[in-house]
Formats: structure tokens, sequence, C-alpha cells
């Protein structure tokens, strides 16, 4: 199995905790820990994790599908 293929078979609310969840717990982090090296580069890291997978979405099986089904509902 690709490692693509394990991010098919999860849903969209996975695909949406993988890419929240990273950036809320470098926030708690930081707040919890203060300013310091580690958590500037962990609170950097998390965000471009979380831009990467807001880009990535609609380019997953299961998104392109449910917009499929969206764009029917209009037609």
């Amino acid at each position: 199995m690709y490692p693509a293929g394990i991010l098919e078979s999860v849903g969209l609310h996975a695909h949406l905790a993988s890419a929240v969840v990273p950036f809320v717990v470098a926030l708690m982090l930081r707040f919890l820990l203060g300013r310091s090296r580690f958590t500037t580069w962990l609170v950097s890291l998390s965000v471009m994790w979380f831009a990467i997978n807001v880009l990535m979405a609609p380019y997953s099986l299961e998104a392109q599908r449910e917009i499929e089904s969206l764009g029917a509902h209009f037609r």
C-alpha cells in the first residue's frame, strides 16, 4: 500500500483533525512554555503543515467525490 493510499482511506474529519490538532498543540505549548526557539520552530512547522493540508485537501479522492455530489445538487 502506498502512503497516498493510507491518506485516501481516512475520512474528511480525519483530514481536518490531522491539519488542526498539531497547530493547536503547538499554540498550547507556546503559551505554556513561553516563547523560545523550540516553540517558535514548532509553531512555524505546524502552520506550514496546516497550509499544506488545506491546499492539498481538494485533491483527495473523497473530497473530489463530495465536490461532485454538491455540484449535482446545483444542476
